[in-house]
This record gives C-alpha cells, structure tokens and sequence, in this order.
C-alpha cells in the first residue's frame, strides 16, 4: 500500500477483490436458529471434538421446549454471550461463544456447515469474534482450547495470531492478547481486505466520540481506526472518504449520495449519515473504487465508493 499526496488517475483505480471470505457475528437467536444448530450437533463431524456438544444439544432442546418465544436471545447468552456466524448470502454456517472470567474471554468456536468446510470461514469467523471480545467486551486476553487432534482449527487460529500457551494429551490451548491483537490490526494483518486512510485530526476526534457512543456500529468504527493509516490532513488523497466528505455509493443495486458526518450532525433523510451508524461506519477512509461488504440493517450489504464529490481537506477546509 502507499500514500499518495495527490488523486489517483483513473487507471489506477483499486477495487477491492470481493473473493475474499466474509463473515458477520449476530446476537439475535431465533427458534429456527435454534433448531439448525441441533442439526449441526447431530453431525459427528462437527460434534467430534466438541466436549460439551451432548451438553449444548441438550441445553437448546430445553430452550425450544421452555418457551414459545420466537426470539430465544436471552436464553442463549446465560453465562456467555452467543452469536450466529453468517456468510455473505445471510445463511447461517456457524455460532461462536465467548465466555468472559475477570480479564480473560474464552473463545467457541463451530462452523457447522460442514458444506462450507475449506473455504476459510473459520479464519475469517476468528477475526470477527477477536473483534467482539477486544473491542466491545473489553478482555485483555482471548483463549482457545483445542483438541490436538483437531488440525483444522487449530491452523485457523495459528494463522489468526494465536500462540500455544500451553497443553496436554487432550487438549491444546492456544492465546492472543489484547496488545497483540492491535498490533496486528495496525500491522495491516488482520485479514481485512484494503487498508483505508485516516487524517490525524479525524482519528483524534473520533476516539473521542467512541468513549461517548455505544453499539456495534461503534464497535466496527473501532476497529477501522486501528487499522487505519493515519496521514497528516494536507496528505490525504483527495479521493479518500474523510470526515464531513460526500460521495456518491453504490449500494447493491441502488446509487445514493450521502455525506459522512458526526452524530449531532447526522439526518439520514438528508443524505448525512452519522460515523457511528453502519453506513457511516463502512465507508470512513475508502476511497474511489473501493467496494465492500458490509452488514447494513441486519443483511450484508455491497457497497462501492463510485465517486468522491466533496473530501474537506482537497478544497481546504481543514476546519472541518
């Protein structure tokens, strides 16, 4: 990657390759949830190295029968929280749990597709849940126990960053702490697929709104700054989405324009969409060409930076 103090001709337009794996974490489990994971556990494949799997098999059909409730959220977070792993098409391929015990978190994780076995959702799932359990649990370290014998995860997580803490005949645990994980981010290896751009003055402004806002919007905005590189204003190429920017998106099949702005700014029926909501969050620090997939109103979504029409720091309004 490079910084460029000048726009990009447009031969040089990136895109962004979309073959990448992709993976979004939900908290919300709904009974039909409820019942493909009791498919999943029922597969001696996905259940063999799971040393609780009767258990949890149990503990969901309990969950069915208990309540007629459609949304079974509650039940599935006792003593930890759940989340359903979705690929890019919105289906269902795995969950992950994440057990916090003071400042450690523990880390489940199932891809139970097992029709989606080798397309290297697991690493991708990895990353998001190291995500949650740094950046909105607050866990100074994240643990994984592994059956030796389970080779595909554990090259998952070796290759995520984790180290072998330590181990026994049965069991290997492997570690990643908070320190490390926010070097890799800022190290540009985090899997993600483009590194994106970030004035001095915007990244300073935007920690302090994170200490003010909450939600997962927050949470990806978070992220996006430690991974960003950070430029001085009068660097930032001008075709970069930087704060109070305006650009024209494609998303999926329909083209808008909206400007990115802070919340006490935001009016989504104006076109200005805050840098703590999902869309606001996706795009900061793209830039023309880009494209990306982002989850928007509880689907993924495709979006494309098609043009950048306003960028403060190319018409100089650093005061912005």
């Amino acid at each position: 990657m490079f910084i460029s103090m000048k726009a990009f001709h447009p031969l040089q337009i990136r895109v962004v390759k979309m073959n990448r794996p992709f993976i979004s974490l939900c908290p919300e489990i709904t009974r039909a949830h409820a019942l493909t994971l009791m498919n999943w556990l029922e597969d001696e494949r996905v259940t063999c190295y799971l040393s609780d799997s009767r258990h949890v098999s149990r503990s969901i059909e309990q969950a069915i029968d208990r309540t007629q409730l459609p949304i079974l959220t509650h039940l599935f977070n006792r003593g930890g929280r759940f989340f359903m792993a979705y690929d890019r098409h919105d289906a269902p391929v795995g969950f992950v749990r994440l057990v916090k015990t003071g400042s450690n978190c523990e880390i489940v994780l199932v891809i139970g597709d097992s029709d989606k076995w080798g397309r290297n959702l697991g690493a991708r799932t990895i990353r998001e849940g190291m995500k949650l359990a740094f950046l909105d649990m607050r866990a100074e370290k994240l643990i994984a126990k592994i059956h030796p014998d389970n080779s595909r995860s554990l090259k998952a997580f070796l290759r995520s960053g984790f180290m072998l803490e330590s181990e026994t005949p049965t069991l290997k645990s492997l570690s990643m702490t908070e320190e490390r994980y926010l070097q890799f981010l800022r190290e540009g290896a985090g899997g993600d697929s483009s590194r994106i751009y970030i004035t001095e003055i915007d990244k300073a402004r935007l920690y302090g709104l994170i200490a003010l806002e909450q939600g997962s919007a927050v949470v990806e905005l978070e992220h996006e700054l430690e991974r960003a590189i950070v430029v001085k204003p009068q660097q930032v190429a001008c075709n970069v989405i930087t704060m109070n920017s305006r650009a024209l998106l494609q998303l999926d099949d329909e083209e808008l324009e909206v400007a990115l702005v802070y919340p006490e700014d935001a009016d989504s029926n104006a076109g200005k969409h805050s840098v703590s909501s999902d869309i606001g969050a996706a795009i900061l620090g793209y830039q023309e060409g880009d494209a990306i997939d982002w989850r928007i109103s509880d689907r993924t979504r495709r979006i494309e930076i098609k043009k950048v029409l306003y960028q403060p720091e190319a018409a100089g309004d650093f005061h912005l």
